[in-house]
């Protein structure tokens, strides 16, 4: 499938694009820039691939959890894209999408993915690998570090994520192992993007919301919606 993914979810800004079976990508690490590097980025691979909207079978999105403001940029701009051109959207998880990322790096069974929600908080959910795609085990979470810890033997798993360096109970838990996936990129979210739109599971515009965990914070769509 062709499909375009954007997410500035986290301090990390990235825009994948799967056209005609080639992958052009993207990827920033710069704290609050996301809005004046989003479009730049997602104008850039499409060039690059010589590729239209009207060419393509579907977009995808960040959708959470992460940065408020970051999931916000990410959805608005999902949201002018899929207007204009009425593609079906798939909202991808952060914390899936870097599960993914270990996923595609090695031979790992089962991955706990932890990221600093601030507030003394994490946004934790375990994945298993199912034929090579991340499948949520459980539910997505936030939730205290402890609360985090408590529920996973990480001995038994990979790790990714900046809560396991951010909380000393979480970091002490991972006796010397590493962690290598910081931050999502959208380059690993167009395999479940992939499985969402060929199952016909995609959105349409005015469906397209984030994800933020924390109840405390509200969205609004797009006026009239």
């Amino acid at each position: 499938m062709n499909i375009l993914t954007i997410d500035t979810a986290t301090e990390a800004c990235s825009v994948a694009l799967q056209f005609d079976q080639t992958l052009f990508t993207r990827y920033e690490v710069c704290p609050q820039q996301h809005s004046q590097k989003i479009l730049p980025m997602v104008d850039a691979v499409m060039k690059e691939a010589g590729a239209s909207l009207t060419e393509l079978d579907g977009l995808a999105f960040g959708r959470g959890p992460g940065s408020f403001t970051g999931v916000r940029i990410a959805t608005g701009i999902i949201q002018g894209l899929a207007l204009g051109s009425q593609l079906p959207v798939a909202g991808v998880s952060t914390l899936a999408a870097m599960a993914q990322q270990v996923i595609n790096s090695g031979d790992v069974s089962d991955v706990a993915v932890a990221i600093d929600a601030r507030m003394g908080e994490v946004y934790f959910a375990h994945y298993q690998n199912q034929q090579g795609i991340a499948t949520l085990m459980g539910e997505e979470q936030v939730t205290s570090p402890e609360t985090a810890a408590e529920q996973i033997d990480i001995s038994s798993m990979a790790a990714a994520g900046t809560g396991w360096q951010a909380y000393p109970v979480l970091s002490e838990l991972l006796n010397g192992q590493s962690v290598s996936v910081s931050y999502p990129y959208a380059r690993f979210m167009l395999p479940l993007a992939e499985q969402t739109l060929s199952a016909g599971q995609g959105m349409a515009v005015d469906a397209i919301t984030p994800e933020y965990l924390r109840n405390t914070v509200t969205w609004k769509k797009l006026p009239g919606r």
